[in-house]
């Protein structure tokens, strides 16, 4: 088997270009490059318009800057944790098979569990996190209605929020998250300084 690769090796290193005359090392100019025919731009792709830029300007701030309207309950979050979440986080969020998404155990030694209920500083996160990667095979297809149910009942399961809770831009950055206070600023001034 290895001589055949090498002999296949070898046959496919023969079909190559003619070696250049000029120095591996030499910069070639752009213009050089092309062909005397290629156009100075190649217009493809489209103008990053303020409209083009707001589909993708999703993030979402820990004050809750970037949260869009929209509001949520626990009840109607079960409902669609049920349909978009269950195959990989189980029925309750505890069972997987990927990653647990209730809990409280604080965490201690590396890897600990990072259950949104013991992990997790602040509760906006998840909007930010679900907002670009969840449900993992189809991300994107929740509605800012869904987001915040199903965020509402993920933090009621771990114990944050009422059973009666409403989740919308107001009321998700307002919630007090268990792990808030296990996370320290980084103040660092550049260098290499370590804390």
């Amino acid at each position: 088997m290895r001589r055949a690769l090498v002999v296949a090796g070898l046959a496919l290193a023969a079909c190559g270009p003619v070696p250049s005359t000029s120095s591996a090392g030499a910069v070639v100019d752009f213009a050089d490059a092309l062909p005397a025919n290629a156009p100075s731009r190649f217009e493809f792709g489209a103008e990053a318009s303020e409209a083009r830029i707001a589909l993708w300007d999703v993030d979402v701030k820990p004050d809750g800057e970037g949260l869009p309207l929209g509001s949520g309950t626990v009840a109607e979050g079960e409902r669609i944790f049920q349909m978009h979440c269950i195959a990989c986080h189980g029925p309750t969020g505890t069972e997987g098979p990927n990653d647990q998404l209730v809990g409280s155990e604080p965490w201690g030694e590396w890897p600990g569990s990072v259950t949104v209920g013991g992990y997790w500083p602040y509760a906006t996160t998840l909007y930010d996190y679900i907002t670009r990667a969840m449900p993992q095979l189809t991300p994107g297809i929740l509605t800012a209605d869904q987001k915040y149910a199903v965020i509402a009942f993920i933090l009621n399961r771990n114990g944050i929020v009422p059973e009666d809770a409403v989740m919308n831009a107001e009321t998700l950055p307002a919630v007090s998250m268990p792990a808030r206070d296990r996370f320290v600023v980084d103040d660092r001034q550049g260098g290499a300084q370590v804390r």
